[in-house]
């Protein structure tokens, strides 16, 4: 079955390929900054249906996933930091903390007209670096492109003491809920051809 990730981000698309599938690619357009919501799991779950919806209107017969993650640390939702110097900052605030990394999902069967959602929340404990240590990391530009101001499974991953919760969903997607949303749907993993020919688990 055709399978559409509604997403431009790199750390989605691969984490769906390094677990056996083989997603298109159709980016939204949404634009972002126009949806509110109540709480940072709200908004987050706005986002990803928004996304959902606008590739969903433009196919027939396939099933679309949106998705968008965003940091909440006391109470607000913290997305891509708009410059150097706000990563900085916020990285500052962050050591030494925790915050939830929520990302929500909204899975859409263009054929049948049903959707699922749902929201994954996972709590980052974050370490302490120095001050030269978060103006390299800055520097390198990673911490601009990513909800939160950080990666897991990149420059970021020293700064990350430990997790409570799905490691995936901290990249950017949770496979665990897409896989319980893909059978609300009644479709299994098998369905999208899972694992694809050139996966590989070396």
């Amino acid at each position: 079955m055709r399978f559409v990730l509604a997403s431009a981000s790199p750390a989605r698309l691969q984490t769906l390929r390094a677990a056996g599938l083989a997603p298109e690619v159709i980016v939204s357009g949404v634009d972002e900054d126009v949806l509110t919501a109540g709480t940072p799991g709200e908004l987050v779950q706005v986002l990803a249906s928004a996304k959902a919806d606008a590739v969903a209107d433009t196919l027939n017969d396939a099933l679309v996933l949106g998705c968008d993650s965003m940091l909440e640390l006391d109470g607000q939702a913290l997305g891509k930091p708009a410059a150097a110097a706000a990563a900085v900052e916020r990285w500052r605030s962050m050591r030494g903390r925790s915050g939830a990394l929520h990302t929500g999902h909204a899975l859409i069967d263009t054929g049948t007209g049903r959707r699922v959602e749902g929201v994954a929340s996972t709590t980052v404990h974050f370490g302490s670096p120095s001050d030269a240590e978060i103006e390299a990391y800055v520097a390198s530009g990673e911490p601009l492109y990513v909800a939160g101001a950080f990666t897991i499974d990149g420059f970021g991953g020293w700064f990350v003491e430990s997790i409570e919760g799905d490691h995936h969903n901290v990249v950017g997607l949770s496979l665990p809920l897409l896989r319980r949303l893909l059978h609300e749907l009644g479709h299994g993993l098998t369905d999208l051809g899972w694992p694809t020919p050139q996966a590989t688990w070396l």
